[in-house]
């Protein structure tokens, strides 16, 4: 069975990486879905203003929000999906979550939600295709 991570965050270009995702899904008879989304961890100054249950509460319902989006993609092409949430350094976590999935492929957008700090601190898609050790496909 072909494993493809697929790393959503609610931005088109995700979902559109998604739909390509889903097309090679669908030309390969066994092929699973492993739908990843990834939060920055919390800053540590703001656990001291904000309860922690707020905290995890907000994290959580962002993450639902997320892959719900991304469900409902896989649901409507009947391709099979997993879906999994991680915090961390994102492009490290997309690496480390394809690795730990044992994925083939990671199929991901060129730009996420974050495009304005990609510019001052490094592009993620950059970063996880020089640190991932399966293929990166790049949907534009």
């Amino acid at each position: 069975m072909q494993k493809i991570l697929v790393p959503v965050d609610g931005s088109e270009n995700a979902l559109r990486a998604l739909r390509h995702a889903i097309v090679v899904a669908n030309s390969s008879a066994q092929a699973e879905l492993h739908l990843l989304y990834v939060q920055n961890p919390i800053p540590p100054h703001l656990h001291l203003n904000f309860p922690i249950d707020s905290i995890k509460k907000a994290e959580a319902k962002e993450a639902d929000k997320v892959l719900l989006a991304a469900r409902q993609l896989c649901d409507q092409a009947a391709v099979s999906c997993v879906a999994h949430i991680r915090v961390g350094a994102i492009a490290q976590t997309i690496a480390a979550g394809a690795d730990e999935l044992q994925c083939d492929a990671i199929i991901m957008g060129t730009r996420g939600m974050n495009a304005v700090a990609s510019l001052i601190i490094g592009s993620v898609t950059t970063k996880v295709i020089h640190l991932a050790q399966v293929p990166v496909t790049l949907v534009k």
